[in-house]
């Protein structure tokens, strides 16, 4: 769940609406019912597919060129260009640049490499390849012209175009975007070269907010040398005309025309923290890019707003803000890191740069707002881009040409932007002038590993190169793939793949089920992969199959329709051979709740088919935990195969994207944060507390991004996963096989879930590593918030999460409960009514149930006829007035269940 600094940090060293030069207020801006219209007629998106051109054979890829053949050419950070041939299918080398890729300091990541590419608009009559680099042996990132000649690239066609400074041995930001406007000039997106990390052993540091720090010595930390300087190129998006010889010119319309005392004529927007991909419209000449911003979780009194991404649009040169201003114009404050106090806010309409380190104009210009912003948290103004790890990015915008309409008129003219991280794509839909009216989604039913680049090709289909999960790597699934629409026969789409058991001892038979739904209604056929070469063919959405030989076997399945259009599963590991051990947690009394202070008498009983149980590899704990979710909390009896509960919800987090499980990625692996912490006590409430609330300095110098939007009990499964790696959760000893638990006298309602878990990982077979099951068992509290309940009518939910009674009859349904025990039922009200014919009563399993107590009005304890048979049942609670549409007033606060 770490997100660097990049792209990488600048991808998010975390890792959107203001009109562009405009100062309207946001609810100007958006109108409530803008999104609505765009639902009217809006393209299916299950016709959208997504078609894999190559996979699992790149190293880092960081943007890529299309060629007028659909050939694709793709640079790899480490300075590999490579080729992919539609024709053959093949990737090639076309060139191998020596670049600089990596700092000799360990601790310190180099972004710098072949950082981008891309063609020129006459590529098919002159072949020139244009790539932004950064050489070997100089401290400069460069701009060069090659030719291709027979798919290769030649390096003595080189032209050096152009080249400045760059600060290297440090993170981060770098930039590196290319790409050509329709009226043939050149952009270039570069990134300020600063590093966004705390100064070590210093008492004042950024804390990820604006690096401000200009004390000597540190000047990498003072992101006004680059971004905010007229007079140099880093932190910037520089546009130039590039002519037949290889030199350059200026256009007109630049920010600073050329001669400009203290400034450069290149630079076409500044203010950049890191525009690591950008596109140009191809119509009308807007540039866009995506704005990795900085990392702080929360505003600050002292130094300003919280970090946010943005997505912006520049349809003239202009200042966008960076390190003065963020989002939408959001002032930084001055900031003394000699004793940290603070001076006044920036202000963006008159920024001033009178950092030491500046070399260019004092008063630079005035700041634009962004296009679209979004912080770690939700977003009020785009609540579409949701909440977690951020790195925005830009894509085309989409433009059917004559006889070249891959995709349905709904896009035309709208911006594609995706996310890095969150892996979401999304449609802006615009004003003929460029403003912004609304977003949302597209190809929402495809999957992207870490999307870095997306292109048009010249069929006017959206290329796709995902870099992959995991940083600094080669990855399995990074590759190249082409989005298709599909305006007839559609694919099937694979809901579900679920192994009844996924385990067992020789011989073992498995059944594997799939859900799969064909929207063309066409008949389904499903090809089994069952591992090591096994292959079966059913008509039916299940298989059964008996294994004969131990191992670990892959399993997934190939849905094909009758016109051979087809969906794959991923891939659910089972285990011939060996079998998941067999976890139950018996309590004895009621089996949905517990009581303050009275003990619960738990036993754990565990079988291992074919193995003595060693009560010694039995971990017992308990916690407690949140209840606001209670679907999520599961009461009840819970037993699940450890690798199938926290690691699945992991791989659907972005925890995946900057953390493997063995291997170093740009987070620490998985089982060393499991060595780390196995003996620290209460180490699964310390981490999840760091994944929801984001962490530094731990592992290094990036920082572990807040994840606010996460649920505490899925949060917890997921470290309870990692924790299951080292082979024992904590050094906490565990508690007896059977025993009994004393609640505390008052709960924590923060917390009013008690979690008894069990857990037994065997000795493994000959050839297989050992199985871990984990059970767990949920009891909650006896007191019910109101809020909590899922089911009622008549009532109204109020802020303050109380219940109001607004009509002459209400319910609350009380699902699935034990009554074995429990004596009577407790209303606590603010306000209960006093009018004697306003009745209360309970009810078993509808509303029209078993009567188990009525009473008056003007009581709060109702006494009911115990229900011990050991089943679950459902209860309603209703309240009944003669009076007609009564509006008593009432407002229930809980519903607390109460035992001798």
């Amino acid at each position: 769940m770490k997100i660097s600094s990049m792209f990488f940090s600048g991808i998010a060293f975390t890792f959107v609406l203001s009109t562009l030069f405009s100062n309207n207020s946001v609810s100007d801006k958006f109108p409530e019912n803008q999104n609505s219209k765009l639902k009217i007629d809006t393209p299916a998106q299950n016709r959208f597919v997504k078609v894999n051109l190559l996979q699992g054979q790149f190293t880092e890829p960081t943007e890529m060129a299309v060629l007028p053949n659909l050939d694709i050419l793709v640079a790899q950070r480490r300075g590999e260009l490579m080729l992919y041939k539609n024709q053959s299918k093949k990737l090639i080398e076309a060139a191998k640049l020596d670049v600089y890729f990596k700092t000799s300091n360990p601790n310190v990541n180099a972004e710098e490499g072949l950082l981008g590419l891309t063609i020129d608009p006459k590529y098919a009559s002159n072949q020139y390849v244009y790539i932004f680099y950064s050489p070997v042996g100089k401290s400069v990132n460069r701009l060069s012209r090659f030719k291709m000649v027979n798919d290769m690239l030649s390096m003595s066609s080189e032209k050096v175009i152009l080249e400045f400074y760059s600060q290297r041995e440090i993170c981060c930001h770098t930039g590196g975007s290319l790409a050509f406007g329709p009226d043939g000039l050149l952009y270039i997106s570069t990134g300020d070269n600063s590093t966004p990390f705390d100064v070590p052993k210093k008492e004042f540091v950024n804390k990820g907010y604006a690096p401000l720090d200009n004390r000597p010595g540190l000047e990498q930390y003072d992101a006004r040398r680059s971004a905010g300087n007229t007079n140099d190129l880093r932190g910037k998006i520089l546009r130039i005309k590039v002519e037949d010889n290889g030199t350059y010119t200026i256009p007109e319309g630049n920010l600073f025309p050329k001669g400009t005392e203290k400034t450069r004529p290149e630079i076409y927007v500044m203010g950049n923290r890191n525009p690591y991909r950008i596109s140009v419209d191809q119509k009308n000449g807007f540039l866009y890019w995506g704005e990795v911003g900085p990392d702080a979780a929360k505003d600050d009194a002292l130094r300003g707003p919280k970090g946010y991404d943005e997505v912006n649009q520049a349809r003239k040169a202009g200042n966008f803000g960076w390190p003065y201003v963020i989002g939408n114009n959001y002032p930084y404050k001055a900031y003394d890191y000699t004793d940290g106090k603070n001076g006044a806010a920036f202000d963006p309409q008159n920024p001033i740069n009178n950092s030491p380190n500046n070399t260019g104009l004092g008063k630079i210009p005035a700041a634009n707002p962004a296009f679209i912003w979004y912080p770690y948290d939700e977003s009020k103004e785009f609540p579409q881009v949701g909440s977690g790890g951020r790195t925005a990015m830009t894509g085309p915008v989409l433009y059917n040409k004559p006889g070249v309409s891959p995709y349905p008129d709904y896009y035309n003219g709208k911006l594609i932007i995706y996310e890095w991280v969150r892996g979401w794509v999304k449609a802006v839909t615009m004003s003929p002038n460029g403003d912004y009216i609304a977003m949302e989604s597209i190809l929402s039913n495809l999957s992207f590993s870490a999307p870095i680049d997306m292109e048009l090709g010249p069929d006017g289909k959206i290329y796709v190169l995902e870099y992959g999960k995991g940083w600094f790597s080669k990855n399995p699934d990074a590759g190249i793939s082409r989005v298709d629409y599909l305006k007839g026969n559609r694919p099937p789409m694979i809901t579900d793949l679920k192994i009844d058991k996924p385990s067992g001892r020789l011989p073992y038979k498995m059944t594997a089920k799939v859900k799969a739904i064909d929207s063309d209604g066409d008949k389904l056929t499903y090809i089994w992969n069952l591992g090591n070469g096994i292959k079966k063919t059913t008509t039916v959405p299940e298989i059964q199959y008996t294994f004969s030989k131990t191992g670990a076997y892959p399993v997934s399945v190939q849905v094909v329709d009758a016109d051979r259009a087809s969906a794959k599963s991923a891939a659910v590991t089972v285990f011939a051979g060996n079998e998941h051990p067999k976890i139950d947690i018996l309590i004895a009394g009621n089996k949905s709740f517990y009581f303050p202070g009275k003990p619960v008498n738990y036993q754990v009983l565990v079988s291992d088919k074919g193995a003595k149980v060693d009560k010694e590899r039995i971990y017992v704990s308990n916690t407690y935990t949140t209840g606001r979710d209670l679907a999520g909390a599961q009461m009840g009896h819970q037993q699940v195969a450890q690798t199938l509960t926290g690691k699945s919800l992991m791989m659907k987090s972005d925890c995946s994207t900057c953390h493997k499980v063995s291997e170093a990625s740009i987070g620490p692996a998985f089982e060393k944060v499991s060595a780390k912490y196995k003996n620290v006590p209460k180490a699964t409430e310390y981490l999840a507390s760091k994944i929801i609330k984001g962490s530094s300095g731990v592992w290094g110098e990036v920082p572990m991004p807040a994840h606010p939007a996460m649920k505490d009990y899925e949060v917890k499964q997921i470290v309870e996963w990692v924790m299951s790696l080292s082979g024992k959760e904590n050094s906490i000893p565990s508690l007896p096989s059977a025993g009994k638990i004393i609640p505390p006298n008052t709960v924590n309602q923060n917390k009013p879930v008690l979690t008894l878990k069990a857990s037994y990982s065997d000795l493994g077979a000959k050839g297989l590593s050992p199985l871990t099951t984990t059970t767990t068992y949920n009891l909650k509290s006896n007191l019910v918030n109101v809020a909590d309940i899922k089911e009622f009518s008549g009532f109204k939910l109020q802020n303050e999460g109380q219940l109001k009674l607004v009509d002459n009859v209400g319910w609350l349904k009380l699902e699935s409960i034990d009554l074995t025990s429990i004596t009577s039922i407790k209303i606590d009200a603010s306000v209960l009514p006093t009018q004697n014919d306003y009745k209360i009563e309970i009810r078993l399993d509808n509303i029209n149930g078993k009567l188990l107590g009525k009473e008056m009005t003007g009581k709060s304890i109702f006494t009911i006829e115990n229900i011990s048979d050991g089943k679950f049942h459902n209860v309603f609670i209703i309240f009944k007035s003669g009076k007609q549409h009564d509006q008593s007033g009432i407002l229930l606060n809980a519903i607390i269940m109460e035992s001798k």
